[in-house]
């Protein structure tokens, strides 16, 4: 089966080369563009749109003038902000990267929780000064860890808080999903059930109408003043101006964030300034093959929309996830 494939992306994007290589694409005319000039002609007979790296409002530009695509797959395993009214109303299916990022913000979500439950930032600060003051940490190990968002990457998450003896808990949408989890969570009957039990609450559900501000100034008033908050999900799960406002009163301990709700983060924002916080610049997940990984999970689905097989990480649009 031919097909034409509109990717939204730099031509020049080394990782396209996998793409164009792939015996998966042999016979599928790839057009590389971030605009409706550069696909051109390409628009009228594309049957699959590839949303590599573009925004939202490019991509319901490309779908409103490609009348023949049926396939949209996202390299972002969140898609609030490519679910256009566009695509969720076009009989169009939707995948994402769902499951390739997991690992990887699994392990940033550990290494926050032992950045201050060891105090790390207490120990350069002694190393910079010369100070040889010996202090008391913390154990992980016995701890809760508390999961919002028990998809991939909370589960990815739940396995190592378990493998470092951690409780877990966790809230989900659908708790009954999760009765042969062999990790077996405690499942939280409401957000603020979850965060008055956590010593360390991990956010990691998806974006949508229901989630946003998941965690508001109700949620962290229940949290314990030695609770760390720690968001590889979305930034707009959490209220950030209740939580710069919790923070600085000693509401919680801290917060270690991977996400925000305006990225990049302006750099007047108090999150900059406050002690008690771990700011990533949303790369939790940029490892050495995150791209390629990607790339991969893409011309898997390819192969089977070629093939006419059922797609992997289909999304319900309806839910937004």
């Amino acid at each position: 089966m031919g097909l034409t494939l509109l990717v939204l992306a730099d031509p020049a994007d080394p990782t396209l080369t996998t793409l164009r290589s792939s015996g998966a694409a042999a016979g599928v005319e790839i057009v590389a563009g971030r605009s409706l000039e550069a696909l051109g002609r390409a628009l009228d007979g594309a049957t699959a749109i590839l949303h590599w790296s573009s925004d939202g409002a490019t991509l319901a530009r490309v779908l409103g003038s490609a009348p023949r695509v049926r396939w949209v797959h996202s390299w972002a395993a969140g898609v609030e902000t490519v679910l256009s009214p566009a695509l969720v109303e076009r009989d169009v299916v939707l995948t994402n990267t769902r499951g390739v990022y997991s690992r990887s913000l699994a392990e940033f979500a550990l290494g926050a929780m032992l950045y201050f439950a060891k105090d790390f930032q207490r120990m350069k600060a002694s190393q910079g000064a010369r100070r040889w003051e010996p202090f008391d940490v913390q154990m992980l190990d016995g701890a809760t860890l508390g999961i919002a968002g028990y998809g991939d990457i909370g589960r990815a998450v739940g396995k190592l808080g378990r493998s470092a003896g951690m409780n877990l808990l966790a809230l989900r949408r659908h708790p009954e999903r999760s009765s042969d989890d062999p990790l077996r969570p405690e499942m939280a009957a409401s957000p603020q059930a979850l965060c008055a039990r956590s010593d360390y609450l991990v956010l990691a559900a998806p974006m949508t109408s229901e989630t946003r501000h998941l965690i508001g100034p109700a949620e962290l008033a229940a949290m314990k003043p030695t609770a760390v908050l720690v968001n590889v999900g979305r930034g707009g799960l959490v209220d950030q101006t209740a939580l710069v406002a919790a923070l600085r009163r000693g509401a919680l301990k801290g917060a270690a964030l991977d996400v925000f709700e305006t990225e990049p983060l302006p750099t007047g924002d108090p999150l900059w300034e406050l002690p008690n916080v771990l700011v990533s610049p949303h790369t939790a997940d940029h490892t050495a093959t995150w791209r390629e990984e990607a790339m991969q999970l893409f011309l898997d689905n390819l192969q089977r929309f070629r093939a006419g097989e059922p797609l992997r990480n289909v999304v319900d649009k309806a839910r937004g996830y």
